[in-house]
């Protein structure tokens, strides 16, 4: 048996009509012969045979009765021939457009499995042009451009800094691709906030325990929640956007840290769809957050920090919070309000009403790398 990966892939292709000259070189016709036997012109025939005209379904059945082999025998060599031809010709482009190569984070995206891992070498790198078009569904590098190039202009980052912009539209179609394969109800905001309340409760679960009846309750709701492991340079942790008018995708990649970081960064989401999508200007924004980003210049990034902060630690209880510095204190203040110590902890290093190295060990560390591996695993 051949092995696939050894297959003959040859440089050109071959017609029908080689096959056609070969059978009647055997009976010894020539071509006028053959074309009277067909009631084709010897013109059509020299054509058909030099691969100029296609081989249709009429003349498939001209061949089953004047050469032999069915119909369906001469509409898969033509096909074979096609397939072929364009192979070859889609090749000579793909070649013409490797330098779109050097915009995209291609070893990152064949270490995830997104692409099938080959050298990068010359040879190699048109094939690698195909496989990065399929992945992102476009084309050519025109499209790709228009349209992947239109969202750029849509990024409002929380980071003004050096994001690596073909790292960041590579993550970004990773979570087209997973919401491609699910079914998403029209977004319901009611609906939305009642599952916000009802996923706070969950901050003091397992987080594989929680990850499914989170993701349930945000689709019953028509928001998709959407995990992507972090590509090198893309330095996002999460991005809210609205991939149709009436489904905004929440998707995230902050992993391996800590609790705290990963419901802030969730709810900060949630805040932008409630807050800032009341217009189709907002809808079309492409809201790219980073938990480490410092100080926010945007507006909007900072309504949506502190309507996060709000809706896990509720502004009545801010006289209370400013209280605490023991760890009996904060356990006994989180089991109160109803969530994870280790909320409250981050709560307080970020106000820097506790020094950053203070009850660290009131965060879940090793549950985020457990949810982080699982996301990996698929």
């Amino acid at each position: 048996m051949t092995d696939a990966r050894h297959s003959f892939s040859p440089d050109w292709a071959s017609p029908p009509g080689d096959t056609i000259l070969d059978v009647i070189e055997e009976r010894g016709w020539t071509q006028a012969e053959f074309s009277k036997r067909t009631g084709y012109s010897t013109k059509y025939v020299n054509q058909l045979i030099n691969g100029k005209v296609p081989l249709t379904v009429d003349a498939a059945l001209r061949l089953e009765h004047v050469l032999g082999g069915s119909v369906a025998f001469w509409l898969k060599r033509e096909a074979e021939y096609q397939d072929q031809r364009a192979r070859l010709e889609s090749e000579e482009k793909y070649a013409e457009w490797t330098s779109w190569l050097d915009i995209l984070p291609v070893k990152e995206l064949m270490d995830l499995g997104a692409l099938k891992k080959l050298r990068l070498d010359e040879k190699n790198k048109p094939c690698v042009v195909g496989l990065c078009l399929k992945f992102f569904g476009v084309a050519s590098p025109d499209e790709w451009y228009a349209h992947y190039g239109k969202m750029k202009a849509q990024f409002r980052r929380s980071n003004k800094g050096t994001n690596d912009v073909g790292a960041v539209l590579a993550w970004l179609r990773l979570g087209e691709q997973q919401l491609e394969q699910s079914t998403i109800p029209k977004f319901d905001r009611a609906q939305f906030q009642a599952a916000l309340r009802e996923i706070r409760s969950m901050t003091c679960m397992e987080p594989l325990d929680f990850l499914k009846a989170m993701k349930h309750e945000l689709s019953e709701a028509g928001v998709a929640l959407i995990f992507v492991p972090a590509i090198p340079r893309a330095r996002v942790s999460g991005v809210v956007r609205w991939v149709t008018p009436s489904c905004p995708l929440i998707q995230l990649s902050s992993f391996g840290k800590s609790n705290d970081r990963f419901w802030f960064t969730l709810f900060h989401e949630a805040a932008h769809i409630l807050l800032h999508s009341g217009t189709f200007a907002e809808k079309k924004s492409v809201f790219l957050d980073d938990f480490e980003a410092g100080l926010k210049q945007d507006p909007k990034e900072q309504e949506a920090d502190q309507w996060a902060a709000n809706w896990l630690i509720p502004p009545q209880y801010r006289s209370e919070l400013e209280t605490l510095r023991s760890r009996n204190d904060v356990m006994e203040f989180a089991r109160k309000i109803g969530i994870h110590p280790g909320i409250v902890v981050g709560r307080l290093q970020h106000e820097a009403l506790i020094p950053r190295s203070w009850m660290n060990d009131l965060k879940d560390f090793s549950g985020m790398e457990l949810l982080a591996a699982s996301m990996r695993d698929g």
